[in-house]
């Protein structure tokens, strides 16, 4: 009979995410992450089988936060563009500020790098631009065109605000997008 696991994957991957979050992936060791979790490291060998599992299964649980992120955002704003600028700073909450945007940078070269990762990163994006578009349109064709769009412009003033940190990002990221809308003539 197996012996009963101290503490569950969900709460082990949590905790490695946090770890690698903080320290990028490269400071993701089976030491490191036995320092966070409690358990030994070859516990954690035995649960995952090498460190690239381990952050594998970090990073697809940071997806599935950002997934639940993305539908209670999508919930909770009203359905016009105003609500669509709502849902995007409200989602750039975490993005943090300086040495902490870099190594959000970090994350998604993993991201990049793994077939499973990137999917996650489409999935994300079609839901995006279903979130934003139908804010933007009534025309099922200009939704997908105008939300694909707004989700650029919005990764894109976010990078742009990691260079000059011109204000808060919440401020810049309000004022680029309201510029974008009224440039497209929906607002």
């Amino acid at each position: 009979m197996s012996r009963p696991r101290k503490i569950s994957d969900e709460d082990v991957v949590e905790a490695v995410a946090a770890l690698v979050s903080r320290e990028g992936p490269a400071g993701l060791t089976f030491a490191s992450a036995s320092a966070v979790t409690g358990l030994s490291p070859a516990t954690l060998v035995q649960r995952y089988g090498n460190r690239e599992a381990l952050l594998r299964a970090a990073l697809l649980w940071m997806w599935d936060q950002l997934d639940l992120n993305v539908a209670g955002a999508d919930a909770s704003h009203t359905v016009d563009p105003e609500g669509a600028i709502a849902l995007l700073v409200r989602l750039s909450a975490g993005y943090g500020a300086g040495d902490e945007a870099a190594q959000g940078l970090l994350l998604l070269r993993e991201d990049f790098r793994d077939p499973a990762l990137r999917a996650r990163g489409v999935a994300w994006n079609q839901a995006m631009t279903q979130a934003l578009g139908r804010r933007l349109s009534q025309d099922p064709a200009r939704q997908e065109l105008l939300g694909r769009l707004m989700a650029s412009q919005w990764q894109g003033a976010v990078l742009w605000w990691g260079f000059s940190r011109e204000g808060t990002l919440r401020g810049f990221l309000r004022r680029e997008l309201r510029e974008w809308l009224m440039a497209t003539g929906i607002s």
